[in-house]
């Protein structure tokens, strides 16, 4: 990265059609784990005009209706009528159930360490944790604001502004100096209408939603910041009638808006067994416990995993010249403090548990839209700063 540039990061509303996938895979990994926590799923979606495909593999002792799942998913996300209808559009699945023994065992082995250590990664990954100053949730300034605005638009269109599709995009500019953010450059909002064209006043509503949300602290827009709309190709419609979706094509949204690398493996639609999952969390947690301590302005964590083994092939500590200690000794520091094992980050985190304990409301469908980190509206284990303390002694 360099300390003098400027920088964009985009976010979508949850209408967007990639986003409506994982949704749907998060919902069904949800539903699955709230009824047994020892289930092991992965699930799929792709969808386009008027047609839904949706594949999952799974062993659960639960009874879930994924279709209908889905489709609540779906209207949820404004897709209740129109050129794609939830109620009415069809639905292909492809399930795959596996014997019972399939599943994780009981949850109570977890409290065992020999256990613990059975329990390998199933595959291979390289995993990153990013963590820097840029705002008060640890995440660099572009995708931060981005998710600002995509949520603003978002509550626009629920709350009055009916002609707005759920689908649009948000990309916002960030002009760094020295390493840090120091104004906001532009905005650029992709947006469709349902059954209306764009207008002036439509224009200067969204324009005005964009600039809102995005004055409402820290770095504010200026005399000079850019607000376009649809600067791009026409954009008439919006939706799977425009653009078909697929579970885990929008990484860089999930993560860290492409400033600072991850697996390029799909969060989205996986059970905590997953290690690109589960370890993914644990990286993050430990990035952003290294800068609430003080101890660096910026800091990557990569965590390497080889199918059939528990330990972590390598912990390695970058902070880009940042670090107030040097990282090979924060590497070793985070490795006395915290167990990188795929069942301790599961038990660490709760991740079995907490569909369950989350409600209705679920624990994974949140972070399907908006990000996985940084998420100040939602509690989540990864983004506490528990072990800050003990990483300045």
């Amino acid at each position: 990265m360099s300390p003098d540039m400027i920088f964009t990061s985009e976010s979508v509303t949850p209408g967007h059609p990639d986003k409506l996938c994982d949704q749907i895979s998060d919902a069904a990994i949800d539903a699955l784990l709230r009824e047994d926590e020892r289930a092991r799923a992965a699930v799929e979606c792709a969808l386009a005009t008027g047609v839904v495909f949706l594949a999952a593999r799974y062993a659960a002792d639960a009874l879930v209706d994924l279709p209908a799942l889905a489709r609540t998913v779906m209207q949820d996300a404004g897709y209740a009528a129109g050129s794609f209808d939830a109620r009415n559009c069809s639905i292909l699945t492809s399930f795959v159930e596996l014997p019972l023994e399939a599943r994780e065992p009981p949850l109570a082995e977890l409290e065992n360490d020999e256990a613990v250590g059975r329990r390998v990664a199933h595959e291979q990954a390289n995993v990153f944790g990013y963590a820097c100053r840029d705002t008060p949730e640890f995440m660099p300034a572009p995708i931060s604001l981005a998710h600002r605005v995509a949520r603003a638009l978002d509550a626009a269109r629920r709350n009055g502004f009916s002609s707005l599709s759920p689908d649009a995009k948000t990309q916002v500019s960030i002009e760094f100096c020295g390493g840090r953010p120091r104004r906001i450059h532009g905005v650029s909002l992709t947006v469709a209408f349902d059954g209306a064209a764009m207008n002036n006043d439509k224009f200067e509503r969204l324009r005005t939603i964009a600039l809102d949300a995005l004055s409402v602290d820290g770095m504010k827009p200026d005399a000079q910041t850019r607000v376009q709309v649809n600067a791009g190709e026409p954009f008439e419609i919006g939706g799977p009638a425009r653009h078909a979706g697929l579970t885990g094509r929008k990484n860089g949204i999930d993560s860290y808006g492409e400033i600072a690398r991850q697996s390029g493996s799909a969060l989205s639609g996986k059970d905590p067994s997953r290690i690109e999952r589960a370890g993914a969390y644990a990286a993050r947690h430990a990035a952003k416990n290294i800068v609430a301590a003080g101890l660096a302005e910026r800091c990557e964590v990569h965590l390497a995993y080889a199918a059939g083994q528990a330990q972590p092939l390598s912990l390695s500590v970058e902070t880009f010249g940042s670090g107030r200690v040097a990282d090979d000794k924060l590497a070793r520091k985070l490795g006395k403090l915290l167990d990188f094992r795929p069942a301790a980050i599961v038990r660490r985190f709760g991740l079995r548990t907490a569909p369950r304990e989350s409600g209705a409301r679920g624990f994974y469908l949140p972070l399907a839209t908006y990000g996985h980190f940084g998420r100040a509206d939602l509690d989540l284990p990864w983004e506490r700063i528990d072990v800050a303390d003990a990483l300045k002694s």
